[in-house]
């Protein structure tokens, strides 16, 4: 008879429990989904039953700590649905624009236009539209406040991945060009994973921006109007006015567990999943984790999607694509002249609403008076100052902190969370605290002012830097460790030459989001009173709320004319050395 080890049942039961374990836990994840999924439906269902109620644009914003679940609810959906807007518009955007030699500039021109005008002078045009568009319903004013939140967002996507696709490596282009690739094979399978790290790191500091100007988008005066939405924003904006300490931090602590867990949830697994998208010859030993992308790939519901729907479609699509192509080449196309014609008439129409637009404009113009526009001017000049005081200050810390915490991932575990919080707390909504400071160490809101947009645009050259550093190859990295490259070399041959394009990125939107900035830095209301400094913001933040649209289009008008000066004189020539000469190759 065989004597069995003493230890065999014991290593038997352990078996069975793995085993049991392994097989359960897909099961499990499945649930999670399911639950996941339901949660979606319900949510979807309570804001279709919101957006059609009757409109409603006073409501009492209660600072109590009950009502900031639902608040909160109403604010991720206003950020969600503004970030899927912003998204779709940039990759059309920027692939229009880095692709068609004779729209670029004039592309890039507006793209710098509309980036340097603020959300509030947005305001009064999308508001006023959205409301007659869908007139008797909530929708209206959702929809509203869900683009001015966008158009603090989109901008900065847009730049990223316009110059993601300019960045792109020849050897690749040319790759694309010998297997014949379609526009959507080589969209899918070259462009949008070559642009994905950046676009990652970009969507992050967009949201970020989202969420600062949340409050100006919730609640808002708009001539004899007072806006207010239930919203997380409104909510700190209402405890900032009053003063309640106790609810700003209740609020700030909402915010903040709604951007630990979006980390976690979803920018933290889009980080892990993009790491393979990195262009580089020799596979890195340290690789970016998930937890939850690691559940969600064994997931078997998952799997089986991904097997037997999305990829038979994505298979036929290409198929069909490809058959389509190919009788293109066969049979030359015979509707040239008709696509001539459209293209005439779409510049008609364009150029019809444009000068519309500009003869309505004049007229308002016209209205201000001499002396109203030298003072514009000079708000222009002192707003300028502050915010390359911004700039300078925002790039001495984030240029070697990003660098830093791209190139550890250990150390990016920790800090890519605090700066995702940093980013995204509001400055509004500790200025309170942080002018309190201010004055009693003997500054004033000049000073104050320059805070406020380091804190909301630093994050633009911090984000952009991350993603230039995660980007960098690994055999670039190993080839400074067998030179034995000094600090200093590493810096002038390696990490500078590889995050100037991102540098510059972040540096174009961080000086966008300044001016952008100035108009909550410069004019702010705190306990019933308003406090303002002389600049460019603080009048466009005072015309909007005496509803002096005359004042608030030339102030609007002058920042965007010095912001595209600047991008034309400045931004513009580095850019093209970044294409030119900083540009990856094999």
């Amino acid at each position: 008879m065989i004597q069995l080890p003493a230890g065999f049942h014991l290593r038997r039961d352990t078996l069975a429990r793995s085993v049991v374990v392994r097989r359960s836990w897909p099961v499990f994840l499945d649930l999670c989904v399911a639950g996941l999924l339901l949660a979606c439906f319900y949510a979807v269902v309570q804001i279709a039953r919101y957006w059609n109620s009757t409109p409603r644009t006073d409501f009492a914003i209660s600072l109590s700590p009950h009502a900031l679940p639902m608040y909160a609810f109403f604010s991720i959906v206003r950020i969600g649905f503004a970030y899927l807007l912003s998204l779709a518009f940039a990759l059309t955007y920027g692939y229009i624009a880095a692709y068609t030699p004779r729209l670029e500039g004039l592309m890039l021109a507006c793209l710098d236009i509309l980036q340097s005008i603020p959300v509030l002078s947005f305001l009064p045009g999308v508001m006023l539209a959205m409301v007659a568009l869908v007139p008797g319903h909530q929708l209206g004013i959702e929809m509203g406040a869900i683009i001015l939140i966008f158009t603090g967002q989109a901008w900065n996507i847009a730049y990223s991945f316009y110059a993601s696709l300019k960045a792109i490596p020849r050897e690749l282009t040319e790759a694309a060009r010998i297997y014949n690739f379609s526009p959507i094979q080589r969209f899918f399978n070259l462009e949008l994973p070559f642009a994905t790290i950046g676009l990652i790191w970009n969507s992050m500091v967009s949201v970020a921006g989202g969420w600062f100007f949340l409050m100006a988008c919730e609640m808002f005066i708009l001539g004899s109007r007072d806006f207010r939405l239930p919203g997380l924003g409104s909510y700190l904006q209402t405890a900032a006015a009053n003063g309640d300490f106790r609810a700003i931090t209740y609020g700030l602590l909402t915010m903040i567990a709604i951007i630990v867990a979006t980390d976690q949830l979803l920018w933290r697994p889009l980080i892990a999943w993009s790491d393979k998208f990195k262009f580089e010859q020799t596979e890195s030993s340290n690789r970016v984790s998930s937890p939850l992308l690691h559940l969600l790939q064994h997931s078997t519901a998952i799997r089986h999607l991904r097997q037997r729907t999305l990829r038979p479609v994505s298979e036929l699509f290409y198929r069909t694509s490809y058959k389509r192509r190919a009788a293109h080449h066969q049979q030359p196309a015979s509707d040239s002249t008709l696509q001539k014609v459209l293209r005439y008439v779409a510049a008609g129409l364009v150029i019809g609403i444009v000068l519309f637009a500009a003869t309505h404009a004049i007229v308002l113009l016209r209205e201000v008076q001499p002396r109203q526009i030298g003072m514009i001017f000079l708000g222009a000049g002192a707003t300028f100052l502050r915010v390359l005081a911004a700039l300078l200050i925002g790039s001495a810390w984030t240029i070697p902190a990003g660098v830093a915490i791209g190139l550890h991932p250990r150390l990016a575990r920790i800090a890519q969370p605090l700066a995702q919080i940093a980013a995204s707390v509001p400055a509004t909504a500790v200025f309170p605290v942080l002018l309190v400071g201010i004055v009693k160490a003997g500054g004033g809101l000049g000073i104050g002012s320059i805070a406020l947009m380091l804190l909301g645009t630093q994050w633009y050259i911090l984000f952009n830097v991350i993603a230039g550093a995660i980007a960098i190859p690994s055999d670039l990295r190993e080839v400074g460790r067998l030179f034995r490259f000094s600090t200093v070399e590493k810096w002038k041959v390696i990490i500078l030459p590889s995050i100037f394009p991102y540098l510059i990125t972040g540096l174009v939107t961080a000086s966008g989001g300044a001016w952008n900035a100035s108009i909550v830095a410069e004019y702010f209301r705190l306990k019933n009173q308003t406090l303002s400094t002389f600049g460019l913001g603080a009048q466009i933040s005072a015309a909007t709320d005496a509803g002096q649209f005359p004042v608030l289009l030339w102030a609007t008008i002058v920042m965007a004319l010095i912001v595209v000066t600047i991008n034309r004189l400045l931004w513009r020539p580095i850019y093209r050395i970044a294409e030119t000469r900083y540009k990856l190759s094999a």
